[in-house]
């Protein structure tokens, strides 16, 4: 791994500008998915366990730290000092949230907000307080939505684009300038122990002009409309796996 003085901070978050070389992701996630960002010369910081989630979303990044941008995090207590230890190492600055996380919704959501360029969307009753204020004093606008897995449910495309199967999502992303694809439910993207997982917690971005999914784009609905969209985008479409999509709680991106 390159030391810190080698590494270049995205300042947009969700949006990287250049290649990427350091991301974090879910530590349970596959050989195949790991392989595939290790070809690409991408770094994979694992999460562990956080004790107090419950098992389907226990290591899922998007809900223990939000990257507020360059190289600023806000994190959950409670999340591993293993993990935390390892990005400070990296240069990271890290900033303590308030609200602990519990099992049952909607306390388990405090920290998957969903940022798109200048926005954040979230349930704003639910959204850790040393969070909102950090995302304030970068005069981020703040947007509720009723859905408190945001992130989850979103998939950050660009600065201006996001994917989502949540209608209202939808739509106040629309009423804030951003372009938004409506996708149907995804029934057969896989997140153990829930029915089925989201588009946002399966795919990140990989570079300026690529868009990475855990797995194979065609068992989605309506991914030709995906496809359609992302071309639009001029995004490079990239299958970390040929086997199923799986829910890792979103691939995020943090250095070049």
């Amino acid at each position: 791994m390159e030391s810190e003085n080698h590494m270049e901070f995205f300042r947009a978050p969700n949006c990287p500008h250049k290649q990427v070389t350091l991301a974090v992701v879910d530590g349970r996630l596959s050989k195949p998915v790991e392989t595939a960002l290790a070809v690409r010369g991408i770094t994979a910081v694992k999460t562990k366990k956080h004790r107090n989630l419950y098992e389907a979303v226990s290591f899922h990044p998007d809900m223990v730290i939000h990257h507020l941008g360059d190289e600023y995090i806000v994190y959950a207590p409670g999340t591993d000092e293993w993990f935390l230890h390892t990005l400070s190492g990296l240069g990271f600055k890290l900033i303590k949230g308030e609200a602990c996380l519990a099992p049952a919704y909607p306390y388990d959501i405090a920290y998957n907000v969903a940022r798109i360029g200048n926005v954040a969307m979230h349930n704003l009753r639910y959204t850790d307080t040393i969070l909102k204020n950090e995302l304030l004093k970068r005069d981020v606008k703040l947007v509720h939505v009723n859905q408190g897995y945001t992130k989850c449910s979103v998939s950050v495309v660009d600065e201006n684009s996001i994917i989502t199967s949540d209608s209202m999502i939808a739509g106040e992303a629309e009423r804030n300038g951003i372009n938004a694809l409506l996708i149907k439910q995804q029934n057969r993207i896989v997140l153990n122990g829930l029915n089925h997982g989201f588009i946002g917690g399966s795919s990140g971005r990989l570079a300026r002009y690529e868009w990475a999914l855990t797995g194979d784009i065609t068992t989605l609905d309506g991914y030709q409309d995906i496809l359609a969209f992302l071309a639009k985008k001029s995004m490079k479409v990239v299958l970390l796996s040929r086997e199923e999509v799986v829910d890792l709680g979103s691939i995020i991106p943090l250095c070049c």
